[in-house]
């Protein structure tokens, strides 16, 4: 079989269009504000340079929350409840609490026996918290929206379901037809490698492709330079040191970030300034947030409760409200609008009714109570300042200001502090938008990412946050430990170079050194493993002859700019040998002198003499006899002797050996470690049941549109039966089944059918269309009959007319034509009979024949040239044969024939019939009448246009055939002059009318050349 091959052009065109498909397929991106408490999201497309993603309620932030909502009979296996995000969740929190699942972003990729999972499970107790099967870490099972056998939710999927709303909305804004892919993410910088993976998952399951991962600070910092210019450290300047501090509701964050702009080589010799930003160190606290303080007033609202007298008749103890969801559902809602309130007030309150075990309850509380429950948690802000000084080496007087990020940094107690440990408010700076600040740095990454757009360039630099290292073996079975990147190094930088030097194959473990329980703990991320690091040993052995000693293993690492992850980019080993023995140039001329090789020209030991130098030497001594011969025979010696230590001389320089370095490229995997990965299998399940849950949601939304739609009509018709209008296209037979039907769909619809299928509810609708669509088309074909019939004829007689008029100018010209032509045979004819002799001049006879003037001179003015030019000329040739208006008129007789066919048989039907003359036909119909008029205008355009061209050629080979005037001849002016010929005979009327009509054609090219010459050149008339 002849096997296909794509020729270079076809491969090329591929290639360009999948790269033309990739810059399609990233057109839009996204970036996103991944907060505790909500979720905020900036759109870049084409035309919308960054711009707020709205909520489906227009809120420029969305609730970080889902909620399923149990069905109203009970959970089934294979079907999926409701879903509600943001504000909806909320609302439906307190009467589902254990399947709504807010402020999940601290769980992310923690253990389900870790000490924030514990704590969140005590805040929200009715959620059922259990360890995923494969994972280990915090998943949910579900309280009465899915049957017990029903696997946990992981917190990714759940995340993954609110990201999948966030881009919806995103979509909704970029347009009909746009898909948006691509995502930056904001991440807190204290976030492992573990926590960065599960978040990278969660946009994945949502169907997001992570472009990169940027922690909070950075993208706040990076928000605050697109806007400002910061010293050039080329031309002297001193770098700005900024300090971003962010509390939000789920934790606290302080990042040291250093401004400064560089003088960096561009395309060719050109040079560029570009602005960098690094970040030098953080600190965190990642429980002191809004959340924490909202927890201390709902613990002060459980303890006024129980201490309330309704409350202690039934003895109600701390204990069990704690354990009760659905109240402290309801209690952590207004404890967050109560601290809200107190950011701006004095004082503040909240009302429960039925709070607990049917008991009524009023809450008060003042900001003064408020700070001294948070007194404690105050301290904890230094503490958080301090600790990112510190891993920056600054101190706070280094600092050029401290930026304010996040809802709860606007804590009055917060700022007062903060205040208290800068030493006054003159650092403090609110210069940027505190709660979008982040998004708006995330979506400007985004662009900077995507080969779409072109943004100001703004060189970005993470710190890495954690220590990490590696850990290893020896050959001989030694553990090996070494510290590669320190909490400040910067992910991105240039890869670190490291040698082992282990000769057989061996695995590296790299770590990254997180806090744990009982201090910092070497968490796995990531294993080395060579695969023929052995073989290549062997080959280096025996191919190059390498001393084993001398072999070297190099790795370059690196941590990744997007995620902070160990890349491997490149592993070998290497070793220097000897070059091989070449024959150079050397050796070649040896030859060619018979000199030998190497072997043959080592030198001789004392004593020792050369066989051919002796045998040479007998040789001359029998041959030569006379002095002169001798002593040539030395002086040839002499030469052999200088040239043999010459060559020798290079043969030891030949001797010393060249070294060669050899690299051989060692085979290597590298996997991730740590928290177990999903398998293929169960990552495509997890998919699977996304997908599933969503194509439920778009089969409840199409039911409930089929529901609303069949309802409204049924309002509809409640009104039609009444309207005069429809009265009058209707029978009475039609209203009443009309009515009798409505009634029934609607006791139906209120009933047995507030569960029916989406397509029961469509017949339904259907069969009322089908009474209500006839009639109502009645009513608007009657409306819009009318005008459009008067239209219709209106153009028909437009028709009419311009042919008959084209046809009366198509009949004229052609009798004129005939007519010319009949007189052109008359002249032609006369032309031939023999004239009189022009030689010989008639005397004057009589007394005063000599007497009288010169023969007079006839001069024709120019109207009546025109005259005489418009008579010979005839009528303006039309733009129009008869061929051409034939389809017109053939339209114009089927349409008339039509219309009068129509017209006749709709005035015959009662307002109750159906109409025969539609609307849409008489539209059709005119716009085929209106269609073949335009291309008959336009073929007007193209006829003219081909007779001004002829006529313009005819005219120039005209000009070029016109004989050269003599001295004599008269020149063309203003009037023509005519006088009789030599026998005193006038031009006859034939002669007269040629002559004429030569003149204007000369008039008119003298004026034509005279309007483009020059207005500066004088202009002669001619006499």
């Amino acid at each position: 079989m002849a096997r296909f091959t794509l020729s270079p052009l076809s491969l090329l065109l591929s290639a360009v269009f999948l790269f033309s498909a990739q810059v399609y397929a990233v057109s839009a991106v996204l970036g996103v504000d991944l907060g505790t408490e909500h979720i905020k999201a900036a759109l870049v497309k084409p035309g919308i340079p960054l711009e707020i993603v709205l909520t489906k309620d227009s809120r420029r932030k969305e609730i970080s929350a889902v909620t399923f909502k149990p069905p109203p009979n009970g959970p089934k296996n294979g079907v999926y409840p409701e879903r509600a995000y943001g504000s909806d969740a909320m609302a439906l929190a307190p009467r589902f609490p254990g399947d709504s699942f807010p402020n999940l972003k601290p769980l992310v990729g923690l253990p389900a026996d870790s000490a924030e999972v514990k704590e969140y499970a005590l805040r929200h107790p009715a959620l059922q918290v259990v360890a995923h099967k494969v994972l280990g870490t915090a998943a949910f099972k579900s309280a009465q929206a899915f049957t017990p056998e029903e696997e946990a939710w992981l917190i990714e999927e759940l995340l993954a379901m609110e990201l999948q709303a966030i881009r919806a909305n995103a979509e909704a804004l970029a347009g009909p037809g746009s898909s948006v892919r691509s995502v930056v993410l904001t991440v807190p910088p204290f976030y492992t490698i573990e926590e960065k993976r599960a978040t990278v998952l969660a946009a994945e399951l949502a169907g997001l492709k992570v472009l990169s991962l940027i922690s909070d600070g950075l993208a706040v910092g990076l928000n605050y330079a697109t806007s400002r210019q910061f010293p050039n450290i080329n031309e002297g300047g001193k770098p700005e040191h900024h300090m971003i501090f962010d509390m939000g509701a789920g934790s606290t964050k302080a990042t040291v970030l250093k401004f400064q702009s560089r003088t960096v080589k561009d395309v060719g010799k050109f040079n560029k300034t570009v602005q960098e930003v690094f970040v030098l160190g953080s600190g965190w606290d990642r429980t002191l947030g809004g959340d924490g303080f909202n927890y201390l007033i709902v613990d002060d609202m459980i303890k006024q409760f129980v201490e309330s007298p309704k409350a202690q008749k039934v003895s109600v103890d701390a204990a069990t409200v704690k354990t009760h969801g659905r109240t402290i559902a309801k209690l952590t809602k207004d404890a967050e609008r109560a601290r809200h309130v107190l950011s701006a007030n004095q004082n503040t309150q909240a009302s429960f009714e039925g709070l607990y075990d049917e008991i009524d309850f009023k809450y008060k509380i003042t900001r003064a109570e408020f700070e001294e429950m948070v007194a404690t948690h105050a301290e904890r802000v230094a503490a958080t300042l301090q600790s990112a000084l510190t891993a920056a080496n600054l101190d706070v007087k280094d600092l050029d200001s401290v930026i304010l990020h996040g809802g709860s940094s606007r804590t009055p107690f917060v700022q007062r502090q903060l205040e208290k440990i800068l030493g006054g408010a003159d650092k403090i700076r609110t210069n940027v938008n505190s709660d979008e600040a982040a998004v708006f740095g995330a979506g400007f990454r985004a662009a900077e990412l995507s080969p779409s757009f072109r943004v100001k360039e703004i060189r970005v630099y993470e710190g890495a946050a954690y220590p990490a290292g590696m850990r290893w073996k020896s050959d001989d079975g030694k553990p090996k430990h070494q510290r590669l990147w320190t909490a400040a190094s910067h992910l991105g930088a240039p890869a670190k170079e490291v040698t082992f030097p282990n000769r057989e194959d061996f695995s590296v473990d790299f770590y990254q050194l997180v806090p744990g329980s009982e201090g910092a703990v070497e968490a796995n991320t990531k294993v080395l493993t060579t695969i023929n690091l052995t073989a290549t040993v062997a080959e280096l052995a025996d191919k190059y002859n390498c001393d084993k000693a001398d072999m070297r293993l190099k790795v370059n690492l690196r941590l990744a700019s997007e995620n902070g992850e160990v890349e491997v980019a490149k592993a070998a080993i290497e070793c220097e040998a000897e070059e091989p023995e070449k024959e150079g140039i050397i050796d070649g001329v040896k030859n060619l002198f018979g000199f030998g090789n190497k072997k043959d020209q080592q030198p001789l030991k004392d004593g020792e003499a050369s066989t051919e130098d002796a045998d040479a030497t007998s040789s001359e001594a029998t041959e030569s006899s006379t002095t002169s011969t001798k002593t040539s025979t030395k002086s040839a010696k002499s030469s052999a002797t200088s040239s043999a230590e010459a060559l020798a001389s290079a043969d030891a320089k030949a001797d010393t050996k060249k070294k060669q370095l050899i690299v051989i490229p060692v085979k290597f995997t590298v996997a991730k470690t740590g928290i177990p990965q999903l398998s293929k299998e169960d990552l495509q399940t997890i998919k699977d049941r996304l997908k599933a849950f969503e194509a439920s949601d778009k089969a409840r939304r199409a039911r409930e549109e089929a529901l609303n739609q069949l309802e409204a009509f049924t309002y509809k018709v409640r009104d039609l039966v009444e309207n005069e209008a429809f009265i009058g296209a209707s029978t009475v037979a039609e209203r009443e089944t009309l009515e009798q039907k409505t009634n029934d769909a609607s006791d139906w619809l209120y009933g047995d059918g507030a569960d029916a299928p989406k397509e029961e509810l469509r017949a339904r609708l259907k069969e009322l269309q089908a009474i209500v669509n006839p009639i109502q088309k009645r009513i608007d074909e009657s409306a819009k009959r009318p005008e459009l019939v008067k239209n219709l004829k209106e153009a028909l007689e437009s028709t009419k007319n311009f042919a008959a008029e084209m046809h009366g100018k198509i009949k004229e010209h052609e009798e004129f034509l005939a007519v010319k032509a009949a007189a052109s045979s008359v002249i032609d004819s006369s032309s031939t009979e023999p004239s009189e002799s022009s030689t010989t001049t008639a005397a004057p006879t009589g007394d005063f024949d000599g007497l009288e003037d010169e023969p007079a001179v006839k001069t024709v003015t120019k109207v009546e040239g025109m005259a005489a030019l418009d008579k010979e000329l005839g009528p303006v040739p039309p733009l129009y044969t008869v061929e051409d208006l034939k389809e017109s008129e053939e339209l114009y007789v089927s349409i008339s024939t039509w219309l009068e066919e129509k017209v006749a048989a709709q005035d015959k039907l009662s307002a109750t019939d159906d109409p025969v003359l539609l609307s849409k036909d008489l539209t059709e119909r005119r716009e085929k009448l209106d269609k073949v008029g335009m291309d008959l205008a336009m073929k007007g355009v193209r006829n003219f246009e081909k007779r001004k061209k002829a006529d313009e050629k005819t005219s120039t080979k005209t000009k070029k055939a016109k004989p050269s005037k003599s001295k004599g001849a008269p020149k063309s002016g203003s009037t023509l002059k005519l006088k009789p010929d030599e026998n005193g005979k006038m031009p006859s009327q034939e002669e007269l009318d040629e002559m004429i009509k030569e003149f204007m054609k000369e008039q008119e090219a003298k004026k034509q050349e005279d309007e483009k010459k020059d207005d500066g050149k004088v202009k002669h008339e001619e006499l």
